[in-house]
């Protein structure tokens, strides 16, 4: 009888441990199972955030673009405007000079008459 209960006992033991073995196979699986699906999201999630980076650069590049053309339009019309100010200046200064010429002619006109006399 003895023998009897040793046996019942070593294979209650035999099958409470196939059991856990089993439980944890199982647990190992679903384990397994879950990292492969949140390695999979994360993988989604890093290609969908590459793109989203992608395309705030291609925006950026945009927009950089656009305010260089902006500024290069800007400084051609500064350009041109100070190149216009700068003839204009330049046309007073000639008349100017010009009058002054004259004035300086009709001084020495004058004062020429005034020792002739």
């Amino acid at each position: 009888m003895k023998k009897v209960v040793i046996t019942v006992i070593a294979l209650s033991l035999s099958i409470s441990t196939m059991m856990s073995c089993k439980e944890a196979a199982d647990k190992a699986k679903a384990a397994t199972e879950e990292a492969a699906d949140s390695l999979e999201e994360a993988g989604d999630d890093l290609k969908e955030a590459a793109e989203d980076a992608k395309e705030a650069m291609e925006e950026a590049g945009e927009e950089m673009k656009e305010a260089g053309s902006q500024a290069l339009d800007s400084i051609k019309k500064a350009g041109e405007e100070t190149m216009d100010k700068a003839k204009e200046m330049g046309e007073n200064a000639k008349d100017a000079a010009n009058e002054t010429a004259d004035d300086l002619k009709k001084v020495a006109e004058d004062a020429k008459d005034k020792l002739d006399h």
